[in-house]
């Protein structure tokens, strides 16, 4: 088990809750679930780490069928609330020639409105990882019980997920100053990077700067087709990525951090943890959809054909 975070090495099947937005992605043709954080929980559970989702959803069609395919997964749904006046979310998803992805966000849904319970920060505090993004943030509701769930965390990981209009760059610098881990996107880092005044020009320095003036410990920059660098205290790992023909592109960083928990969880070696990561969201990447089956086997096979085939 690794020992870069003890407090994700002293359970031998460590625990995790996600908290923010469970939704339908609509596409031209079709709809789909998703949602950061349920897509995260969704990719641990599949790897054999044990998940809970904490959201809401309408007293409707659309929230209860969501639910039967977050049961169908294996994921329990007793911390997803059914809100009695506010409707399932629903997303409108716009893909371009290559398979990158634009969403415009309804307002004011059910996940918007999680008011704060004493089950709910039982759950976030009998956890050993606490996963939270930065979309959750925008309504006042759900915020507030972000920052009681945050003073009770154990270990806070926050996925930085940038969708204008929906954030603050104020309310952005104190999400990450709570943290733990954050993990962004390059065009991210360099955003907040402007903002803070960093003074360099390098994505490694930037990083640093960020890190410092956040006071985080542990962090991660994805760089689309480009791979990753992840730091863990002072050590690095960088991967160039990984050439694959893209279906689109939603959902391939959701998993790609489930991924990235998964092997804190359960290995050592930072160089490995990035490259099993960078494998799982290329191969989401490939596929139409966020949550797609994969077994360890295939991606192992994805990361190192030869050798899996010779065994």
């Amino acid at each position: 088990m690794t020992a870069l975070i003890p407090r994700l090495s002293e359970n031998p099947k460590p625990t995790i809750s996600c908290f923010g937005e469970v939704l339908w992605d609509v596409f031209p043709d079709e709809r789909r679930v998703g949602g950061a954080p349920l897509n995260v929980c969704l990719r641990l559970n599949a790897l054999g780490l044990p998940a809970k989702i904490i959201s809401s959803v309408g007293r409707d069609a659309l929230g209860a069928e969501l639910l039967d395919f977050i049961k169908g997964r294996g994921v329990a749904t007793d911390l997803v609330l059914q809100h009695p006046t506010k409707a399932t979310s629903e997303v409108r998803v716009t893909l371009d020639s290559k398979g990158s992805a634009s969403y415009q966000i309804v307002e004011d849904t059910a996940w918007d409105n999680v008011a704060p319970s004493d089950a709910l920060l039982a759950a976030v505090s009998s956890a050993d990882a606490f996963v939270f993004g930065s979309l959750v943030g925008r309504a006042d509701c759900s915020y507030n019980t972000l920052q009681q769930m945050l003073k009770v965390a154990n270990f806070k990981i926050f996925d930085v997920n940038l969708r204008a209009p929906h954030y603050t760059i104020e309310k952005l610098i104190s999400l990450m100053e709570q943290a733990d881990f954050i993990k962004l996107n390059d065009e991210e880092l360099l955003e907040i990077a402007a903002h803070l005044g960093s003074p360099f020009h390098g994505l490694d320095q930037h990083l640093e700067f960020v890190a410092e003036r956040t006071n985080t410990r542990f962090l991660c920059v994805t760089q689309g087709a480009h791979g990753a660098i992840l730091k863990l205290d002072d050590q690095y790992a960088y991967h160039a990525g990984y050439h694959v023909k893209v279906a689109d592109t939603v959902g391939a960083g959701d998993n790609f951090l489930g991924a990235l928990i998964y092997q804190l969880c359960t290995h050592d070696k930072p160089q490995q943890m990035l490259n099993f990561a960078c494998a799982v969201g290329s191969m989401v990447a490939q596929r139409a959809g966020a949550t797609p089956e994969l077994s360890l086997a295939d991606i192992e096979h994805f990361i190192n054909p030869i050798k899996t085939a010779e065994t």
